[in-house]
């Protein structure tokens, strides 16, 4: 490996052409990889999710998991409200179930953060994410759900797609409303 002299505003440049790496590093890359995917996925899940209002959405949603996936509520209220679902097509059946006019969420927000990712002696690779989903419902009120989410994912095209994927609610609760017409307090420019 050689430093170039040619420089780039970050300082000399390296020549990594010539390196190869061992089994050890190319097994270590891959995981990465595999990490940045299933996170790429989960993330357009939740996108869709937030915008659940055409049959469009539901087919990219049913992309996203493997054609025998199942998809449940763990837990109760979740396991009575939300059921299992086994099967792509089953999934996006209870998604389309959404899907009307108007749409059933006026508005829908979920976050995602506290992110495990792990390979399992298996080498199936999981994941597990604290949810906070806030949604107002076109029929008139809001909620706020805290869940915690547990994902098998499998390799797919493209990148990583889900083969399990489970929802276990940590609170629920009404609130009265998202959006207000308050000012938004600020410092003051002075």
């Amino acid at each position: 490996m050689e430093v170039l002299q040619n420089r780039s505003p970050r300082g000399p440049r390296t020549d990594y052409s010539e390196l190869t790496m061992n089994a050890r590093d190319a097994l270590r890359l891959q995981q990465l990889e595999e990490y940045q995917a299933a996170r790429l996925c989960i993330s357009h899940y939740m996108h869709l999710c937030d915008r659940l209002d055409t049959p469009e959405t539901v087919q990219a949603i049913g992309a996203l998991f493997t054609a025998d996936a199942c998809w449940e509520g763990v837990g109760e209220p979740y396991a009575t409200r939300l059921g299992r679902h086994q099967g792509r097509e089953a999934i996006m059946t209870m998604m389309a179930g959404y899907v009307r006019k108007p749409a059933h969420f006026a508005m829908n927000a979920h976050f995602l953060c506290s992110e495990a990712l792990w390979h399992e002696p298996d080498g199936r690779l999981k994941g597990r994410w604290l949810m906070l989903q806030t949604s107002a419902f076109s029929a008139g009120g809001a909620h706020l759900n805290a869940a915690e989410i547990e994902v098998t994912f499998t390799p797919g095209e493209p990148g990583m797609v889900m083969a399990h994927f489970t929802t276990r609610n940590l609170f629920s609760r009404p609130v009265d409303h998202w959006q207000a017409a308050d000012a938004l307090p600020v410092p003051d420019k002075n």
